[in-house]
C-alpha cells in the first residue's frame, strides 16, 4: 500500500462506564483507525443525543496501556489485574472526567487489524506531508 491509498479499520463495541458506588454503564464506542493518520486512533462515543463525543490519541498510547500503565496527559490507559483481561481508560477534559472498562482482547485484536495495515515504524511511509501541513496552515497552529 502506498501513502495515495488508503485504508480504514472501524470496530463497534462498548465500554463500561464505571459510577461511583461500583455502578458500571455500559456506552457504545466506535474506535476507527484510518491509515491517512498512522499515528492515531480515535474513539467515539455514543452520548444517547445525535452527536458523539470523540477523542484521538496515539496508537502507540493504546499499545502502550494494554501492558502498563501509559499517559501523562487527557488521556491514559492502564491493564487491570482480573479473572477477565480488562483495560482502564480514563479521559479528561475541562468538562470533567470519565473512566471506562474496556475488554483488552478486543483493543488487542483492534490494534492488530491496525498493523496489518500500517506495520510498526512504517506510519511515516503513509503520511502526506503536504496534505498535514495544509491542515496546520488552515488552522494557524
Amino acid at each position: 500500500m502506498m501513502a495515495s491509498d488508503h485504508k480504514t479499520i472501524q470496530t463497534a463495541t462498548f465500554f463500561h462506564l464505571v459510577a461511583p458506588a461500583s455502578v458500571n454503564a455500559p456506552v457504545g464506542v466506535e474506535l476507527r483507525y484510518d491509515s491517512r493518520n498512522p499515528y492515531e486512533v480515535s474513539m467515539s462515543f455514543n452520548t444517547g443525543k445525535p452527536n458523539t463525543v470523540d477523542w484521538v490519541f496515539g496508537r502507540d498510547l493504546l499499545a502502550d496501556g494494554l501492558l502498563i500503565d501509559s499517559g501523562e496527559g487527557d488521556v491514559r490507559i492502564s491493564p487491570q489485574a482480573g479473572e477477565t483481561a480488562l483495560v482502564l481508560i480514563t479521559l479528561t477534559s475541562p468538562a470533567g472526567q470519565a473512566t471506562f472498562e474496556a475488554d483488552a482482547d478486543l483493543l488487542s485484536e483492534f490494534l492488530n487489524d491496525s498493523y496489518e495495515v500500517v506495520a510498526p515504524g512504517d506510519e511515516h511511509l503513509f503520511m502526506d506531508v503536504d496534505e498535514a501541513l495544509s491542515r496546520l496552515m488552515q488552522h494557524e497552529l
